[in-house]
């Protein structure tokens, strides 16, 4: 794709699978993997076009390729490129060849276990002759040949590099230290170039010569102590194949530790410099670790949380956080107050789609607020100054262990280093731990994009590549191969800087199943060495947790065994459930008619006037499905947890569906986290405004808001919510604004100012089919948008809940067994189960959460006799209704409020 990255630009063309869609992913799932074998398509290619690269040299021995022509085989190389196919046969340059001969049986099983994409591809063994000359022929462009007994060419092609590089370099290399080093008041620069010709480097105005190690293939220069804070870049001379030519390229170093502004040079800084470290640094007392399987987080934008808090010292920048006195900062405190553990930050590393310097960044040149409701004016003057104004969600990474520079108060040099560990300082001052959102699945650009890096220094090796060489784009941008080995590297090298460095308490990685298991696994070992004495942090309590979306071409463990939600269960690294999500918010973010609803937006119960809910038998056929699906949810999503479900069938968690998958998959308590709504398609109150009948009250939208977020926050196991989602935040119905600026992401933590209900029609790119649903509501934006009174009162529940959660023992239980022995759902699948409500046993406590726009009244008679009370929380709490819940003990029956969760206990 061109210009900036559309976060989720992919799942247009995957609208088809709306069901399966994942709110928080940037792509959705696929569907199986297509076959590796050779295709009707590639045999009807050409084959003799040098543009592709079908051939796959795999280890220093092994060279696979999809062809079965030709009796004679062999890899020609040109150290300066120029092969080209003439008159029929290679020309263009001399070439000088290695001799391949046919294995017999193709691929090894252990050479398929490894590459299982390639499993059916012919197999080649490279002459014991010509084996000394292979690193020599991989600094040059590649060409195998296939030919006839009579010398006549019947195919050529390019040649994929990975796994012979890896085969070569990478046992030496993955022990290298990359980057900026410091030592004996000297300065090392180090850099992984295994295919360059030569590589000097250019630092301070000159030009010094690097040298190479043969074993692992990394270039290095060492220099005097004066090196340090100079900038500078690496000169890399080096065969690319996405040009087929030798260039010169000046680029960054992949392991920055620091940038000139607007990145376009490295700074030689040692992150252990005590300049750099803020007063109070080194002494860094932290809240105290919260357990993943108990984690409350917050996900926030950097600068959605200031940019328009009046209150605030620093707008839109990291020291915001650093701002006690802020209405931001208060807000935070009360959620820590309340059981909020952690605040997880959208990607703050160096990103490629946001100008730097304010003075180089544009904002709308419209009186925004002038405009109706329901205008398009909003949405058309935004976009015009999208790509150069200072917002972006920040998925598009440029350099992994380098703080953003837009976010400082200046972004050149190292006072965004500085800056940064301040925020972190002052989020755990305030009984915060911090978590980044990490996107190590690609890159903001490749090949010789203006900012492509790794590409420029190993072409073709830290990119994911298809069958014909080209690099995939399944994630939105140009993938990257964490299953090689410096591509593993550098993400675990990255994490262990930002949790030794920055003192980052926790990860989420975006499109996790797009990495190896083994890569995450890599990266909790690594995490799990440090230790206070040695390292200033405990890497033990740092959290992981991803998006384990299975899709593109990495499917179904297509390429490797996959970081997924299946595959990560028992590992203490969480993914993301969609299962309750979707049941309570209903359909899926991409359905045709959004009105489409759910347990939480009023399906069967509060019905609405769109047709695609479907009859009357079959809401509620629908909705007591849902009610399963959230039931496997609040269990923490375990496979094996036993229930009776609607039907009054006893299952486990992994029987009962999900879009043709088990809806449960976690192994025990903290393998899946739950939420109601994220970053990615629209807040929880724009899809309620969507799903809700028209006429529903803002009272009764507030209710309904709080008790969609109690299905995540009382489940079993950690919980997500956007930042502003407890204030009824809205983003105008925009349902992907990664890109849609200030006007439509911004946090107003003063309910006077709304919740952002209003602001005028979304942006067309990603919305405009939805305009006509979106219309009418935002044209009734008066009636729609929530005053103080539900606002505060929304935030106000909501932290009840979370004390609740995070106090009372039941909902911290650490093993499988414990659950299936603390928790049942005593109404489940018999006659007095109420479609709209959910009523659940654990432990001391029974929780209603009652869906429905009346009164329920649920007899349980196992408690016949049992002294059960509001809990004292609620009892004195802010919400008035709740307060009414009521149990009479006769007959052991809880009455619960329209729209609303109790929690009682014995």
């Amino acid at each position: 794709m061109t210009g900036s990255p559309r976060r989720a630009a992919v799942t247009v063309a995957l609208a088809l699978l709306a069901a399966t869609v994942p709110l928080t992913a940037t792509a959705v799932p696929m569907g199986p993997s297509t076959p590796s074998t050779p295709s009707a398509a590639a045999e009807q290619a050409d084959p003799l076009d040098l543009s592709k690269s079908r051939a796959q040299w795999i280890d220093s021995n092994t060279l696979a390729w999809d062809t079965g022509t030709g009796s004679r085989h062999e890899l020609l190389y040109a150290p300066h490129g120029g092969l080209t196919v003439e008159g029929g046969d290679i020309g263009g340059a001399v070439a000088h060849r290695l001799r391949l001969a046919p294995v017999d049986g193709g691929l090894t099983d252990a050479q398929q276990a490894k590459y299982p994409h390639l499993k059916g591809y012919a197999a080649f063994t490279v002459d014991p002759r010509d084996r000394d000359r292979i690193r020599t022929a991989l600094t040059g462009q590649l060409v195998a040949t296939a030919r006839s007994a009579d010398g006549t060419l019947r195919a050529a092609t390019g040649v994929q590099t990975q796994g012979v590089l890896d085969d070569l370099y990478g046992s030496a290399a993955r022990k290298a230290t990359l980057g900026p080093r410091f030592a004996h008041g000297r300065v090392t620069l180090s850099v992984w170039a295994p295919t360059a010709q030569q590589v000097s480097l250019d630092i301070g105005g000159r030009t010094v010569t690097m040298h190479r190690d043969r074993a692992s293939g990394v270039w290095s220069a060492t220099g005097p102590g004066s090196w340090s804070g100079q900038s500078y870049r690496y000169v890399v001379k080096v065969w690319a194949p996405s040009v087929r030519k030798v260039v010169t390229n000046k680029v960054t170093d992949p392991y920055s530790t620091a940038l000139t502004t607007g990145s376009e040079r490295s700074l030689a800084v040692d992150l252990a410099d005590p300049k750099l470290a803020p007063k109070g640094w080194h002494g860094l007392r932290k809240p105290k670790a919260t357990p993943l399987r108990d984690a409350q987080i917050q996900e926030l934008h950097v600068r959605d949380f200031s940019v328009a808090d009046r209150t605030s010292d620093h707008p839109g920048q990291y020291l915001a956080f650093t701002d006690e006195k802020s209405d931001g900062m208060k807000h935070l405190r009360r959620l820590a107050r309340s059981g909020t553990s952690y605040v997880h930050l959208l990607p703050v590393f160096d990103i490629g789609t946001v100008p730097e310097r304010a003075a180089d960044q544009t904002t709308p040149d419209c009186d925004l607020p002038a405009y109706a409701p329901d205008s398009d004016e909003q949405q058309a003057c935004v976009t015009k100054s999208a790509g150069k104004d200072a917002y972006n969600w920040g998925y598009d990474p440029l350099h992994y262990t380098v703080p953003e520079g837009s976010y400082a108060s200046d972004p050149e040099g190292t006072r965004r280093t500085v800056e940064f560990r301040r925020m972190v300082q002052g989020l755990n001052s305030s009984g915060l731990r911090t978590v980044m959102d990490v996107v190590y699945n690609h890159t903001v650009a490749s090949g010789q994009a203006d900012k492509s890096v790794l590409d420029k220094i190993v072409p073709g090796y830290y990119q994911r590549l298809d069958a014909d060489g080209a690099v995939t784009t399944s994630t939105c941008c140009a993938n990257t191969a964490p299953e090689n080995t410096m591509m593993g590297k550098l993400v675990v090298d990255s994490i262990v800087t930002w949790a030794k460095q920055y003192k980052v308490d926790g990860f989420r990685f975006d499109l996790m199943g797009h990495h190896p298991k083994a890569n995450i696994l890599a990266v909790r070992k690594a995490l799990d060495a440090l230790t206070p004495a040695k390292d200033g942090v405990d890497g033990k309590s740092v959290v992981l947790y991803g998006e384990g979306w299975n899709f593109g071409e990495v499917a179904d463990d297509a390429r490797f065994v996959q970081a997924t939600q299946k595959n990560m269960a028992g590992t203490g690294i969480a993914t993301f459930s969609d299962r309750s999500r979707d049941a309570l918010r209903g359909g899926g973010p991409f359905d045709e008619d959004p009105g489409v609803q759910g347990f939480a937006s009023g399906l069967y119960t509060d019905p609405n006037s769109s047709k695609a809910n479907g009859t009357e038998a079959e809401q509620k056929a629908r909705l007591l499905h849902y009610q399963d699906l959230i039931k496997v949810g609040l269990s923490g999503n375990l496979a094996g947890f036993t229930f009776k479900d609607s039907a009054g069938r006893t299952v486990r968690g992994a029987d009962v569906d999900y879009n043709g998958a088990p809806a449960g998959y976690a192994a025990k308590p903290g393998d899946a986290l739950s939420y109601a709504d994220a970053h990615d398609n629209e807040s929880l109150y724009d899809a309620l405004a969507f799903k809700l009948p028209k006429g529903t009250s803002t009272a009764d939208r507030a209710r309904m808001q709080v008790l969609a977020m109690a299905t995540a926050s009382l489940s079993q196991g950690p919980a997500l919510s956007q930042a502003g989602t407890d204030l009824l935040r809205s983003k105008s119905l925009d349902r992907n604004s990664f890109d849609s600026g200030d006007w439509f992401n911004t946090i107003n933590w003063d309910c006077r100012a709304g919740n952002g209900f209003g602001r005028g029609l979304p942006p067309a790119a990603d919305n405009k089919d939805k305009w006509p649903y979106a219309k009418p509501l935002l044209s009734s934006a008066a009636a729609l948008t929530p005053g103080c009174a539900e606002i505060n009162g929304t935030s106000a529940a909501y932290q009840d809940l979370l004390r609740i959660r995070t106090t009372e023992p039941e909902f911290s239980l650490a093993t499988a067994g414990q659950v299936q022995s603390e928790l049942s759902f005593p109404l489940s699948g018999t006659a007095d189960e109420t479609p709209g409500v959910i009523t659940m046993r654990l432990g001391d406590l029974v929780v209603v959460l009652n869906a429905s726009p009346r009164t329920q009244r649920q007899q349980v008679a196992a408690v016949r006799g049992d002294r059960y009370a509001l809990h004292p929380v609620q009892a004195s709490g802010a919400d008035r209704t709740v307060k009414s819940a009521s149990y009479e003990r006769s007959s052991g029956t809880f009455s619960v409020p329209a729209r609303t969760v109790a929690v009682f206990r014995r």
